[in-house]
């Protein structure tokens, strides 16, 4: 079910070693992702052609609107507001702020305004990490010995939840309270590794409005869709070995973004590669769905 009949361009930004976080303000028009290893914030401006990327002070990995004038930005050591006009962060809460040895990873805001986050080893070492739930003031774990968490994204009612440990290539499913998302369940499998038709393992996904899951195939060279029922039902197939993340943008949600990197490569991978860590544009149409924003406590 490989698909390349679609339209893939190449965004004027620069190239990520680890290209990730992707999200889209609708308000705005603009994409944001992250160059995690370098400490970069990316900023692309669709109506007028415009990509800036922002220096952090450290490894972020996950932003999202909180309103017009905020953003918030989860990163190694804590979670950011950071003013969207001149980029001046905050932080308003520890993330393993005591461990050196991990950072952020993957994470999305449920559809209630809460953000689901995981964090990692820097090297990946085996279940270092953890996938926590954050409300603007309370930080809960949710599920311990993660060794590399992605995959976090919602049912667009918000009763479903999903994550993956990419070590372990099984995708679990999980039953949530669709007011503030946390779980109300015990984690199932809903996608295992043999169902990437290239192989490979997963990496970043989004749900568009039907309730699909678009999955970024690490090492598979494809974005896969996946229906509610776990059946695949398009594969995409990317200019680049390593995608890491989906996200949709334009103005009718109808585009994909998507990240990939280049991060472990020797020289010669890289030659073999040369579009790796660069950030695309797939056409659809998809039928996406925009983003929630993060909700601040009063």
């Amino acid at each position: 079910m490989m698909s390349s009949g679609f339209d893939i361009s190449k965004l004027p930004a620069e190239r990520c070693d680890l290209g990730e976080g992707p999200t889209y303000d609708p308000h705005t028009n603009t994409a944001w992702w992250f160059n995690i290893l370098a400490g970069k914030l990316h900023e692309y401006r669709f109506g007028t052609d415009v990509s800036v990327a922002h220096e952090l002070p450290c490894m972020g990995s996950v932003i999202a609107r909180i309103d017009g004038d905020r953003q918030l930005i989860a990163t190694e050591d804590g979670f950011y507001v950071r003013q969207t006009l001149d980029g001046h962060l905050k932080r308003i809460a520890e993330l393993e702020a005591d461990n050196p040895n991990t950072r952020s990873n993957d994470g999305r805001v449920h559809p209630s305004g809460r953000l689901w986050i995981g964090t990692m080893g820097k090297s990946a070492e085996d279940k270092a990490g953890c996938i926590y739930w954050f409300d603007g003031t309370e930080i809960r774990p949710l599920y311990r010995e993660i060794t590399i968490p992605n995959s976090i994204c919602f049912s667009p009612d918000g009763q479903t939840g999903y994550f993956t440990d990419t070590k372990i290539n099984t995708v679990w499913r999980v039953a949530l309270n669709p007011l503030d998302g946390m779980p109300v369940g015990e984690p199932e499998p809903f996608l295992k590794g043999s169902d990437l038709p290239t192989g490979g393992g997963f990496d970043g996904s989004v749900t568009d409005a039907d309730g699909n899951l678009w999955n970024a195939c690490w090492g598979g060279s494809t974005v896969n869709g996946f229906s509610p029922n776990g059946t695949l039902i398009k594969s995409i197939e990317m200019p680049v070995a390593q995608p890491s993340c989906p996200v949709f943008v334009g103005e009718k949600l109808d585009t994909m973004l998507v990240t990939t990197a280049f991060e472990g490569y020797s020289d010669a991978q890289l030659a073999a590669d040369p579009e790796a860590g660069f950030t695309f544009l797939v056409d659809g149409p998809f039928n996406g769905k925009a983003e929630p924003d993060f909700r601040m406590p009063d």
